[in-house]
C-alpha cells in the first residue's frame, strides 16, 4: 500500500484520488526539474518561459507572459533578464508603445529550447511509460472531464462574486412618498 491508499483509507474515493494525482504531479515534476538541472543546467521556469515564446515566434509582452505563467511580473522580469545575459531571448520594442517591449526567442534560444524540449518530451512520456496507450487516452479524457467542471465552476463562482460586488457597489435608491 502507498501512503494515498493507506493515510486515508477512510476518506471518500475523490479525495482519495486527489491525493494520488497531487502525488504523480509532484513525482513527474521532480523528475523533470532534476533533469533539467543536469543535461541542460536550466530551470523548470526557465523552461516554461521559453515555451511560451516558442508558441509565439513573434514575441510576447511581459503581461502577458506573466499571465500565461502565472507568476509575478517581478518573477518573468527575472527570468528574462538571465534568458536576456545569455543570448537565448531578446527585448524589441513594440511600435506604437515606447514604454512596452516584447520578448522572443533568439535563433540560438529557439535551437537550445529545442534539443530541451525533445528531452522533456522522452522524459514525461517516459513518466507514464506504466500505461498502455488506451488507459493514457482514457485518463487524458477523465481529467478533460474534471478540467471542464472545475472551469465551469471557477466561472460561476466568478459571475457569483461579480453580482455581490455590484449589488454592494448599487446606490440605494431613494423613495419619496
Amino acid at each position: 500500500m502507498d501512503m494515498e491508499t493507506s493515510g486515508h483509507s477512510e476518506h471518500p474515493e475523490a479525495l482519495r484520488l486527489w491525493l494520488r494525482l497531487l502525488t504523480c504531479t509532484q513525482l513527474v515534476e521532480k523528475q523533470v526539474r532534476s533533469q533539467l538541472r543536469e543535461q541542460f543546467d536550466t530551470t523548470l521556469p526557465r523552461f516554461d518561459l521559453m515555451a511560451q515564446l516558442e508558441r509565439s515566434p513573434d514575441g510576447l509582452k511581459m503581461n502577458e507572459l506573466s499571465r500565461r505563467m502565472m507568476v509575478t511580473g517581478g518573477n518573468v522580469t527575472g527570468i528574462t533578464d538571465q534568458l536576456v545575459a545569455e543570448g537565448l531571448v531578446e527585448r524589441v520594442d513594440v511600435e506604437g508603445d515606447r514604454r512596452a517591449y516584447r520578448v522572443r526567442l533568439t535563433p540560438r534560444g529557439r535551437k537550445v529550447f529545442g534539443d530541451m524540449a525533445h528531452q522533456h518530451e522522452s522524459w514525461i512520456v517516459s513518466a507514464f511509460a506504466a500505461l498502455s496507450p488506451r488507459e493514457v487516452e482514457s485518463l487524458h479524457k477523465l481529467l478533460g472531464k474534471v478540467k471542464q467542471h472545475q472551469t465551469q465552476q471557477l466561472a460561476l463562482q466568478a459571475g457569483q462574486a461579480q453580482d455581490i460586488q455590484a449589488a454592494q457597489t448599487e446606490k440605494p435608491e431613494i423613495q419619496i412618498a
